[in-house]
């Protein structure tokens, strides 16, 4: 494990909502930032009611409570680096890029469409994140379906990743990564990276399990602890795909449905002896 030293230790930021589960949200990003000795602050956008089986409800925070808590934290702590989830309707993400110059190196995650595919926002939301925040990111990082909204571009192939990552950057982000967690086959976990001159394809080795709830917040928040910690932004990636990678292969089978990664793997028990 890494040895956390308390006089070096610098400070992230997540904005975005609440896991009552503990598998993803703000409850991910945290334990992410702890992993890597990165102290975690937090301004929460919505309150979600789910588990490992699914989401029942969720209940926005109002944009001046969102203000409030990133004007808390930014004035007061020196954040290396941010990064945004679920920030659920144009108010909110307006509130959010009133104060993105505060925020660091800015990681957005563009939550608006599931790994299923399944739209999470409407289309006012996704209209005021595509022209005013994702502008505004250093690196952005759609899941295929988002990246296929974002681009227009049907993505199927390696080829279709990358044209989609050409059209995302004329958005306005510094660095584009596509996830390929949602593609199938050989493609399945192998990323496209674009930083505005050429691309490189990020592969991983794949993991077989069905625990994988909370995959695209713990990516986008162990770059976000990455950047903080110093590295580039290309290495920040690649790190937090081998810390993502790792968390997959500990993933936790509690609840009756889709458990999470398994943020906190060094800690775990190791298999007794006989144990497969």
């Amino acid at each position: 494990m890494t040895n956390c030293a308390p006089s070096a230790i610098p400070t992230a930021l997540t904005i975005a909502g609440s896991d009552s589960g503990g598998g993803a949200g703000i409850q991910a990003d945290l334990r992410s930032f702890a992993f890597h000795c990165v102290h975690g602050a937090s301004a929460v956008t919505c309150v979600t009611a789910q588990n490992t089986l699914g989401v029942t409800r969720v209940d926005a925070l109002s944009p001046d409570s969102v203000s409030a808590q990133i004007e808390a934290v930014v004035s007061d702590l020196a954040v290396g680096a941010s990064k945004t989830g679920m920030l659920l309707n144009a108010s909110i993400i307006e509130a959010v890029v009133a104060q993105v110059d505060r925020l660091g190196q800015l990681v957005v995650d563009p939550v608006m469409v599931s790994r299923a595919g399944a739209q999470l926002i409407d289309d006012a939301a996704i209209a005021i994140l595509k022209t005013q925040l994702i502008p505004r990111a250093l690196i952005l990082t759609p899941n295929r379906y988002e990246a296929e909204l974002l681009s227009g571009q049907a993505i199927v192939d390696l080829g279709t990743m990358k044209t989609a990552a050409l059209e995302i950057a004329k958005l306005g982000p510094r660095f584009v990564l596509v996830k390929g967690g949602g593609m199938t086959g050989a493609l399945r976990g192998v990323d496209v990276w674009w930083n505005g001159q050429g691309f490189e394809v990020l592969g991983t080795e794949q993991v077989e399990t069905i625990h994988t709830h909370g995959t695209g917040c713990t990516l986008s928040a162990a770059i976000a602890a990455n950047l903080a910690l110093g590295k580039s932004p290309l290495a920040a990636t690649v790190a937090a795909k081998d810390y993502v990678t790792q968390a997959l292969k500990h993933g936790l089978a509690i609840g009756q449905g889709q458990g999470p990664v398994g943020h906190f793997y060094p800690l775990l028990p190791l298999p007794a002896a006989g144990d497969s």
